[in-house]
């Protein structure tokens, strides 16, 4: 059940990206284009996104109770904003500006036969497996913290 109601999720998100017009990369472009051919359309399918989750959020906290398929909502509890998310952002940005394509665009977008999104796709799973590779370096080359002796 969990997968049918995954897929019929990602249905009506993909089918809402294709109809916005949001998995073309030239409609996304224009509205960073702020001084050329501006087109405010992203702004509010972003708002429109934003009312509805918004609105779904509170229906959440104010029934409670448990989720359909799942044994508890798992909520975000972190608040603190490291140099690792303001990268991770930052690259986000990048990409999208450079390419056009939002993740959330560019899966949909995969189905249309062009090469664009492929080529996208493939950048960002490079990046998914360098931004993990990076970590893990990371992680080996932290040194053990030494144990200090009991009273110091």
């Amino acid at each position: 059940m969990r997968i049918l109601s995954a897929f019929a999720i990602g249905l009506v998100f993909g089918l809402g990206i294709l109809l916005s017009g949001m998995a073309n990369p030239a409609k996304v472009l224009n509205f960073f284009d702020i001084a050329g051919t501006w087109d405010p359309s992203l702004a509010f399918v972003m708002g429109g996104a934003l009312a509805v989750t918004a609105a779904g959020y509170q229906i959440l906290f104010r029934k409670g109770g448990a989720p359909l398929l799942a044994p508890r909502y798992l909520v975000p509890t972190r608040k603190d904003i490291d140099p690792k998310l303001i990268g991770g952002a930052a690259v986000f940005g990048i990409g999208w500006g450079l390419s056009g394509f939002c993740p959330g665009g560019l899966v949909p977008a995969l189905g249309l036969g062009q090469s664009e999104p492929w080529i996208t796709f493939a950048a960002v799973v490079a990046g998914m497996l360098a931004a993990r590779a990076i970590g893990m370096l990371q992680a080996q080359q932290k040194p053990a913290r030494p144990k200090l002796a009991s009273g110091e």
